[in-house]
């Protein structure tokens, strides 16, 4: 007896909603990031910053000091493999305008960045670590294309041995523009 092709899809697309959802709630495991002093002020204009409130900046657990040589130091290792499909990271984007105030909405002006960077052990998928950074800020050198200078000068120092991964981590959420403007610019 022929089974129900109409069932047997339905029972194909759940199972493969199931399989997503798993998939994604294995990869959202993080912890915190550390955080800056809070007395710490900031060099650049608030704008070219996350609100820590809603992004305090989440960490991969599963990159740690003891492995960088085996994840991100490895140069068979790409961020390819741990960033979210772009579905999920523009539902991010839709809804971090909110969360934010923008009045811009058009989602070409923005880059839905991780704090952390995947370069430096950013959790890929934690909504805390996700936020719409604008291409664009109030200063000339303070968009997303700058912060991925600093991501990159960062990601270059925990492979050299320069800093640890803490290190790293603790500089981009503490004030990014600063190690931009002392260290790269």
């Amino acid at each position: 007896m022929a089974k129900n092709p109409k069932h047997a899809v339905a029972v194909a697309a759940l199972v493969v909603a199931a399989v997503i959802v798993v998939y994604y709630a294995a990869r959202t495991k993080t912890s915190t990031a550390p955080a800056p002093a809070a007395n710490t002020a900031r060099r650049g204009p608030a704008d070219i910053y996350p609100n820590l409130s809603i992004t305090p900046g989440a960490i991969n657990p599963d990159i740690t000091q003891e492995n960088v040589g085996e994840t991100i130091c490895n140069p068979n290792w790409s961020t390819k493999s741990e960033r979210p499909p772009t579905s999920y990271t523009n539902k991010l984007k839709r809804e971090g305008f909110d969360e934010y105030g923008y009045m811009d909405r058009e989602m070409k002006d923005y880059e839905e960045d991780h704090l952390i960077s995947l370069e430096i052990g950013g959790s890929p998928t934690d909504p805390k670590n996700l936020w719409p950074e604008p291409y664009q800020a109030s200063i000339a050198d303070g968009g997303a294309r700058d912060k991925d200078k600093v991501e990159n000068y960062l990601h270059e120092h925990v492979c050299r041995g320069a800093m640890t991964l803490a290190e790293a981590q603790k500089e981009i959420v503490a004030d990014w523009y600063q190690v931009y403007v002392s260290k790269i610019k």
